[in-house]
This record gives structure tokens, sequence and C-alpha cells, in this order.
């Protein structure tokens, strides 16, 4: 191989905003959480007065640092899988009826600046509370 072409190759993987795939050093990165539906969608003030409301927040690129998101509060969540996260909703978390605005969070990976995109916020869902 050519020290040209050596050289091309080492400037694309290496400079910031490469694709992390083309990147060694991004291995540590972490993907952007992607939220895709709530399950149950609609649940009552009830369940989470007795502690009994199980929320599970499907979707994909989950890892174990992911959080899930209630009303701005990033709160640690069971990692069941890459695509599906669950918590148990309170009353200290949901104070009455109404929407409650929920994502995914997940933190940076330890990256550096190698120009490697890591973690972030997933899109919005409203769970709705009767």
């Amino acid at each position: 191989m050519s020290s040209r072409l050596c050289l091309a190759l080492l400037a694309v993987l290496f400079l910031p905003g490469c694709n992390n795939t083309l990147n060694p050093f991004c291995g540590s990165a972490r993907p952007a959480p992607v939220i895709g539906s709530l399950s149950p969608s609609t649940i009552t003030f009830a369940q989470v007065e007795q502690g009994t409301a199980t929320l599970t927040v499907n979707g994909s690129s989950f890892v174990s640092s992911s959080e899930i998101v209630i009303n701005g509060k990033a709160l640690a969540a069971n990692v069941v899988n890459s695509d599906q996260l669950k918590i148990i909703l309170t009353s200290s978390l949901i104070t009455g009826p109404g929407s409650v605005n929920i994502n995914v969070l997940t933190p940076s990976g330890n990256t550096g600046d190698l120009g490697c995109t890591s973690g972030g916020k997933s899109s919005l869902l409203v769970l709705t509370v009767n």
C-alpha cells in the first residue's frame, strides 16, 4: 500500500466526526437510544400509589447505563435487553393524574476527543396517568 493511501486512510479513520464503526478507538462509544413504545401507555394513579405500576419502555440500542427519564428526572432502570427497559413507578415520581413525559438517556462513554459520538437522549413519549 502506498504511503499516500495509508495517510488518506488514517485521516478518514481518525478525523473528528468520523463514523464510529470506522474508528477503532470508538470501541467504548455507546449508541444513542431509540424509544419506540411504552407498555402500558395508560395507567391509573391508584396503581402508582400502590407501587404496582411497572412501566416497560420498548425501543433499541439500550445499554447497561441507559436510564429512563421521567418528567426530566433520570432514573436507573432494569435493562432487560438492548430493546427493553423496565421501572416501577411510584408516587415520589408521579404525584397525580396527568401526562408524564418519558424518554431514555444513555450517558456518553469514555471516548475522549477521538471524533466518536456516544450516548444521547431518545425522543419523547407520553404516559397517561388516570
